[in-house]
């Protein structure tokens, strides 16, 4: 017998969507400091034993290891929410009661700050940000980051069309008229593409930076490009042109690939050092 009956499931996500602002709120500031403990637990313990005790060869398979297995997690999420798309489905009620709350107390002031928030995952910005950031690299002769920095967007992009066609989930109504959304829901371009996007930035400039900048900068770069990220993310189910299970998954599949490609960067880069200290 499940412990809370689906009338009050639907009632909490009611709920909840009118407190969406402050909920908006405690869960940026939540998962800021979650990171800040993380990456200090990290920077005086974790960092120094590993690199301290242990080859540079286990210490990268280590990561990489840890890289996939949240890979499987997030992808594991994503086919949880997937699953849940049913018509009539107790997901799709939830979605319906949320966005319903949110439409019903959110005021159209909120709302004209997040249309605002939602350009960080417009695909123009992408875009641009996406030859900027190339042509930085190419004139700092990091040409060997430009593919995969490219590789990231474009896959992403193709990855999120592609889900989109597959599952073909109708939008949720939205007439504020503040934000406008064509085609298909889930998941949610926005959401991936600023996780892949500000998510590869972040590592980028850590794989750039001198190792006393790292420690210096490394947290506040993290921390910029995870608030932009969940910020656009959540304007998304704000502008009620996503419902929340939309932008979950497209944390996860965004996220899973943001994983792949950061993966994929270190195994090839280890692979072309071994090669010159063989040489």
């Amino acid at each position: 017998m499940p412990l809370f009956d689906a009338d009050t499931l639907i009632a909490f996500a009611y709920g909840l969507g009118s407190e969406a602002l402050a909920a908006f709120i405690a869960g940026l500031l939540v998962l800021l400091w979650t990171l800040s403990g993380l990456w200090g637990l990290a920077a005086h313990y974790w960092v120094p034993r590993l690199h301290g005790k242990w080859p540079p060869t286990l210490v990268l398979a280590l990561h990489v290891l840890i890289g996939f297995g949240l890979i499987v997690l997030t992808g594991g999420l994503f086919l949880a929410l997937a699953g849940g798309l049913g018509d009539g489905g107790l997901m799709g009620k939830l979605d319906d009661a949320f966005s319903s709350g949110i439409r019903d107390s959110v005021s159209t002031e909120t709302l004209a700050v997040f249309a605002q928030v939602t350009r960080f995952g417009d695909t123009a910005v992408l875009v641009q940000i996406g030859l900027v950031v190339s042509v930085v690299l190419a004139l700092l002769n990091k040409l060997w980051l430009i593919v995969p920095w490219l590789t990231a967007q474009i896959g992403n992009g193709i990855l999120n069309t592609t889900l989109k066609q597959l599952f073909e989930r109708v939008r949720p109504v939205h007439e504020h008229g503040l934000a406008a959304a064509t085609g298909w829901s889930f998941p949610s371009g926005h959401t991936s593409g600023a996780v892949v996007t500000y998510g590869m930035m972040a590592y980028l400039l850590l794989r750039l930076m001198p190792a006393h900048w790292v420690r210096r900068y490394g947290l506040p770069v993290v921390l910029l490009a995870v608030g932009i990220a969940f910020s656009t993310a959540c304007s998304r189910v704000f502008l009620q042109v996503h419902y929340f299970s939309d932008v979950l998954a497209g944390f996860a599949s965004g996220t899973a690939w943001l994983l792949l490609c950061i993966c994929g960067v270190e195994l090839a880069r280890a692979w072309f050092n071994r090669r010159v200290a063989l040489a």
